[in-house]
């Protein structure tokens, strides 16, 4: 039995999906179950030389082994984002949705792409997720269970977890964007309508701590952010452009706002995760020639001595290295 939570360390787009798409076969895991506030984040994976875009559906579509795709009680459904993947991904028969899950309506994404505040403040995605998430605290939300369109997809999350638990199958928990986007431990007003750390991907699916084995936190080899907030180190567009780190929103397609790694707030990540192991995704975007790499002894000297450097600094080694955009561009120190 094995239950792999997986996280964002910073402002999210770190590749959490690439990790997932990566551990979903390494642990061969039979459920993979996502937690975090809703359609508001994407992830964009790349199985088999298919790039996929994910707003709902969990980011283990490739698993060999893996016989449900879940969405926990915790987390907004958007009923048309969720059916459309589920038909352009082919994983009808997999993807079920907990009936307790809140309901993102048309008056919610009004209302967010509307509202002064929402908008020109915060910065929000305009997803409804916010709106949907201040009806729910209202008691006011419509349920998976009101909508007639989700009724094939509802089943009981956290019930079907604890059974494969108590199959000692291996599970892996999908977190969404990231730690400081938390609404209690991030660079608030900027930040999403709940915490997104691994304490609260757990709680999203119904489980508690003791049934987690790891905590795999992501990062990426520099910073990014969409909208606005604190980006301590922040580079100018030019810059950005010049060091070939230009990247847009899987869901928002504005431009991600850039800066050089952070490593007090990566050691600050580590700690309210309480991570056991940490990912490193994009070291070829810093040392394009290690783009494809699979093994660490094939690094180049400059990007072996970078990523020694950090892990002196952070005070933790990267047990998965990423080199590229597909889920075989890894270097995996587990062996």
């Amino acid at each position: 039995m094995s239950v792999d939570v997986v996280v964002g360390g910073f402002w999210g787009d770190e590749g959490k999906g690439k990790i997932i798409s990566h551990l979903v076969n390494k642990r061969q895991a039979t459920i993979v179950a996502r937690g975090g506030v809703g359609p508001n984040a994407g992830h964009t994976i790349v199985v088999d030389g298919v790039e996929y875009k994910l707003r709902m559906i969990p980011s283990g579509i490739g698993g060999k082994n893996v016989r449900k795709l879940l969405i926990g009680p915790g987390v907004l459904v958007n009923p048309d984002v969720f059916v459309e993947e589920i038909e352009r991904t082919g994983v009808k028969g997999k993807a079920f949705l907990d009936n307790q899950c809140g309901i993102i309506e048309a008056s919610h994404r009004k209302t967010d792409s509307s509202d002064p505040h929402l908008v020109k403040t915060v910065g929000t995605t305009g997803s409804g997720s916010g709106p949907a998430n201040e009806d729910r605290i209202k008691r006011t939300l419509k349920l998976a269970k009101d909508i007639d369109k989700l009724k094939p997809y509802i089943i009981d999350v956290p019930s079907e977890i604890h059974q494969a638990l108590a199959n000692k199958e291996p599970i892996l928990l999908e977190g969404t964007q990231a730690t400081y986007l938390s609404l209690f431990h991030g660079t608030y007003p900027y930040v999403t309508t709940k915490d997104v750390t691994a304490s609260s991907i757990c709680a999203d699916v119904g489980i508690g701590p003791t049934v987690v084995t790891d905590v795999t936190l992501v990062f990426k080899a520099y910073v990014t952010r969409v909208g606005k907030g604190f980006l301590p180190g922040e580079l100018t567009e030019e810059e950005t452009i010049k060091r070939g780190w230009t990247e847009y929103g899987t869901v928002t397609k504005r431009l991600r706002r850039a800066a050089p790694f952070n490593v007090d707030l990566a050691k600050r990540s580590i700690q309210l995760n309480s991570a056991t192991k940490i990912a490193l995704t994009k070291v070829d975007i810093l040392f394009p020639p290690d783009q494809g790499k699979t093994s660490f002894t094939e690094l180049s000297q400059q990007a072996k001595d970078w990523i020694f450097n950090l892990e002196k600094k952070i005070g933790m080694p990267f047990t998965f290295i990423g080199t590229g955009p597909a889920d075989i561009d890894i270097i995996d120190r587990e062996g």
